[in-house]
């Protein structure tokens, strides 16, 4: 027996960036910027939006990164912070190529040719030592995402969030961010729509409590117990930093020089996951 695919999701892109350390306000801001170029090619692929599923796709997008990074160590940091702030904008092809997006006769291979919208996500960690050896770390971080549209009738179907999970850290997946957030399924915190749209805005709120039990150039291995909260949004109209799903559990991560940064965790989940 044998199987063909009939269906394809087909990517390709070029970047080119530029990234720097500035002098002001203190040497440990940073500034990135990137020009990029992506392409999609859709047949009959009806994970991002079901009345879109087959055509191609444009995206031409600049992003400017401002970060500002004091941590002490990056394997495990024991106290410093990390603040970053980043914006990708594409062109406003609907303000000025003249075409009414809001025509039902319009083909939506013709309508998302060229993809258009602005991406904003805000990040930022914090470090305390807790213990008189710096070991016993508390660490905090609260991050959000919002993707806006220039014309509410040309929303990308690309570039949202999907939130719950593993995270499927150090994984790429194409035209979506993947948010993880442990106690829950995988996409289990994105918002249900009719026509299966990623999340266009979410939070997410982090506090671990970490504690080492091997601190060497070889292999360094800690533990820690978390607690987390996050959810997905639709929209900016229905965001709201308050209205998160909350999760606990602990984990062990482990890093090798050869393989990069390992973890496992376990979470549960206290809040009731969309559509359960």
């Amino acid at each position: 027996m044998w199987q063909s695919g009939d269906k394809h999701f087909r990517t390709f892109g070029l970047a080119v960036g530029v990234g720097r350390r500035l002098n002001w306000p203190d040497p440990y801001f940073t500034l990135y910027n990137e020009i990029s170029y992506q392409s999609y090619n859709l047949k009959d692929w009806d994970y991002f939006m079901s009345n879109f599923t087959n055509g191609s796709s444009n995206i031409f997008a600049l992003t400017t990164t401002f970060g500002r990074s004091s941590v002490d160590q990056p394997i495990y940091p024991r106290r410093g912070s990390d603040f970053s702030i980043s914006v990708t904008l594409t062109p406003p092809y609907s303000l000025f190529d003249g075409k009414d997006y809001s025509d039902p006769t319009m083909e939506n291979s013709e309508k998302y040719k060229f993809i258009e919208y602005h991406r904003w996500k805000l990040k930022g960690q914090w470090f305390y030592p807790l213990s008189r050896n710096g070991n016993l770390v508390l660490m905090a971080k609260a991050e959000m995402g919002y993707l806006g549209s220039y014309d509410k009738d040309k929303k990308s179907p690309f570039e949202g969030f999907d939130i719950g999970g593993d995270g499927m850290s150090g994984y790429n997946v194409y035209g979506v961010d993947i948010i993880g957030l442990r106690g829950y399924e995988n996409g289990a915190l994105t918002p249900s729509t009719s026509n299966r749209d990623y999340a266009r805005a979410y939070n997410k709120y982090t506090v671990e409590l970490r504690y080492p039990f091997i601190l060497k150039p070889s292999s360094t291995i800690y533990g820690l117990v978390f607690v987390e909260g996050g959810n997905g949004f639709t929209g900016w109209d229905t965001f709201n930093p308050f209205n998160i799903k909350r999760s606990a559990g602990i984990g062990v991560q482990l890093y090798l020089p050869v393989v990069g940064m390992l973890g496992v965790s376990w979470g549960y989940g206290f809040d009731k996951a969309v559509g359960s």
